[in-house]
Parts: C-alpha cells; structure tokens; sequence
C-alpha cells in the first residue's frame, strides 16, 4: 500500500514498494491532500491494469537500447543497420534524455535537422524507424505510457521523389555486357553476369549458388536450388561472408535453366573446384562492390576515358547495374506473354492478388514455353553478336 512522505517545508512524496521489493518514490507534490489523490488514482490504475511506475520513464535513451537491441531476434544485416543508426544518430541526440522526456515535437524536430544535413530521405526513413521501434519496445516494457512518436497530421507536403527507371537490357547487349566481363576480368565473371540476365536470380542467390544446388542433366535441362536457410550469401557492414536465407520466402525455389545455361554452366564448373559455382578468378568468394569495379562497371559503361587501359572496352549498357539484369529478365517473360504467376515464382515475387497466389499454378506447358524463348533469345543474341567466337571462348560451350 502505498503511503505518503513529507520532504521539506510544503513539500510531499508518494512512497510505494515494486514488485521487486525495493521502494520507490514519487516528489513533488504540493501538500498531503493532493498527494493522497495521487495514491486514490493510483490505485485505482493499478486495479484496471493501466498505472505505469513513472520510475521506469527516468531511464535514458542509452541505457534502454543497450538492452532492447541485444534483445532482438532479426537477421544480422538489420541488426546491423539498427546498431549503426543507434551509434552515430540516435544516441548521440537522445542518449542522455530520459524515455519519459522524449516529446514527438523534438523529436520531428530531429528528423527535419537529420533531412537539412543531406542524408537521404530513406536513410532518414530508417533512422526515425529504429527509433520508434525502440520507444514502441519501451511501452510494451511498461517503461513509458506510449510510444510519443506519433504521425505528422500537418507540415509542408514534400514533393515525391520517383525513383529513376531501373536500366535494363537487351539479350545482345547482356551478351555483349559479357563478352567485355570476360575481357577485363575473367570467363567465370561472364558465365555469372549471363545466368543473371537468363535467370533473373539475385545477385546474393546467384554468387552464393553452391554445387549440390546446381543440377546440371544430360539431356540439357536443369535448375538452380534457391535454399530456404543457406540459399543466399551475405556481405553485412562488418566485412565478413556468410549463408543465410535469401531475400523473402518466396525466394526459396527451384529455376529452371534453358539448354544454353545448361551447357555453360557444366564447362564452367570445369574450371575450378571450389565449393561455389561463381568464385573470382583467384577462387575467392565474390564481393559485390570489387565485381562492380572492377568488372561490370567497366564492361557496362566502357573505359574510353582511361589513358592507355590494360584492355580497351566499348560501352555495353551505360548505368546498367546487375539488379538491372533482373529487371531485364522480368522485361523478357513480360514481352514474352508469360503468365504473371509464372514469372513470380520465377523471380521469387510474392503477387499481392493472395487468391491468384493461391489458386494459380503454372502448368508444364508454361514452363516449357518460357525455357524455349530464353534459348531463343540466346541464340538470336548470339547470331547478332559482333564478336567473333574466337575471341570469346567462355561462350563456346553453348554455341
């Protein structure tokens, strides 16, 4: 039962024992009357489950997420995102305030300062999201009444920003993309950036494609094994690789492969003996950043202003990224006339029509129908290639 204190001249404090045993107590309070009050509401609270120890409020911004962060169950790239935005914004602002003081105004406040110093609008995205998750965390927590972060109801409308079109491309320029991949840094890297464009694998699902997922058959048909737990690797902030499941669920599936994959793909496992089907020239698991500078940025957008390169190459796609050669997949199936389901399960998508999702299945015939168009566009790409055969061997296998 809580009781009451006084603490000076005019002055009261609400004391009351927790749950633990320890005793706790509430100053302020003006004269004994208003205190009692205070215990009546108080109790009253308590009854319907609704009365928050205000001394939970007093624990600060940093002490609260060192605990709520090693307490959460996410996969590691997001908790390493989480504990970045912590590190360099959040505590750095709010670590010293107390939960209980953590008002919206300031707190909008912040975000228009984070907009002003020129991070990107995502990035801000993300940073106010940790932070609401910490607080909402906080009041599941009994620490705090509510989350104090609540939506703008008002404030300048900010123009949209579209996100520019996502650069894709044709079967020959993907072909001749790869021709110059295999110039400037090796036959494996022109076998992977290919299966990209006729897959539309990921790029995690793809440099992270393992041998026994790969199964290559004599009568060139086959299929790449996208693994529900090892099926993608990962390159978080911290440097190190690792398998972990790939994007969504929906990603764990089976890819067919057209006759020309099949037989690229059988001479390039040839050629080396590691564990992974794509490795770097010096057998090394594949970094996404090193590929892009020093292979595909190159054979997408050309070397013609480098003085005297190792090796001259043409412009192939400028501002083609390897994201672009899924689009590019997607844009073939579409052109194409292949069914929406099938391209979902295809490209690892989730339909958000659920009854669609559900109900439609893509029939052999579909199936088939779509691995035919990929060989033919192979050889239509191959036949309007400018390069001669000979002096890109890496595509040899399937000519």
């Amino acid at each position: 039962m809580p009781w009451v204190d006084p603490t000076g001249q005019d002055t009261w404090r609400v004391r009351y024992r927790r749950a633990d045993g320890t005793i706790a107590s509430i100053p302020g309070f003006s004269d004994e009357t208003t205190a009692n009050n205070y215990i009546d509401d108080m109790e009253t609270d308590k009854r319907r489950g609704k009365w928050i120890d205000p001394t939970g409020g007093r624990t600060t911004v940093a002490e609260w997420v060192e605990d709520w962060i090693d307490s959460l169950d996410i996969d590691q790239r997001t908790e390493e995102n989480y504990r970045s935005f912590l590190k360099v914004h959040i505590v750095p602002r709010w670590g010293a305030t107390a939960l209980a003081d953590v008002a919206n105004s300031k707190v909008r406040s912040w975000e228009k300062n984070l907009r002003q110093s020129g991070l990107a609008d995502s990035t801000v995205v993300s940073i106010m999201k940790c932070f609401s998750l910490t607080l909402s965390d906080a009041a599941d927590e009994s620490l705090i009444d509510a989350n104090p972060i609540q939506n703008r109801r008002r404030g300048r409308r900010r123009r949209i920003q579209r996100r520019p079109r996502q650069v894709w491309a044709e079967p020959r320029e993907v072909l001749a993309l790869s021709d110059q991949i295999a110039l400037c840094y090796g036959p494996g890297g022109a076998v992977l950036a290919t299966t990209a464009g006729w897959t539309g694998a990921r790029w995690g699902e793809l440099v992270g494609l393992q041998r026994p997922n790969l199964h290559l058959y004599d009568d060139n048909t086959g299929k790449i094994v996208v693994d529900p737990d090892i099926g993608a690797l990962h390159e978080p902030g911290s440097g190190g690789l690792f398998l972990g499941p790939p994007k969504t669920e929906a990603s764990a599936r089976d890819i067919s492969l057209p006759p020309c994959l099949v037989m690229l793909l059988r001479a390039h496992l040839e050629s080396h003996d590691h564990p992974h089907v794509f490795v770097t020239p010096q057998f090394e698991l594949h970094r996404r950043s090193n590929f892009g500078r020093r292979a595909f940025r190159p054979a997408a957008d050309g070397n013609a202003r480098k003085v005297d390169p190792h090796v001259r190459l043409h412009a192939a796609k400028p501002g083609l990224k390897f994201h672009g050669l899924r689009h590019s997949h997607k844009t073939w199936m579409i052109d194409d006339g292949i069914p929406e389901i099938a391209q979902a399960l295809r490209l690892g998508h989730v339909l958000q029509d659920k009854v669609q999702e559900t109900y439609s299945h893509v029939a052999d015939s579909v199936e088939q129908r779509l691995l035919e168009s990929m060989q033919t566009r192979w050889e239509k790409a191959v036949a309007g290639s400018s390069t001669p055969l000979e002096q890109c061997t890496w595509r040899a296998a399937a000519a």
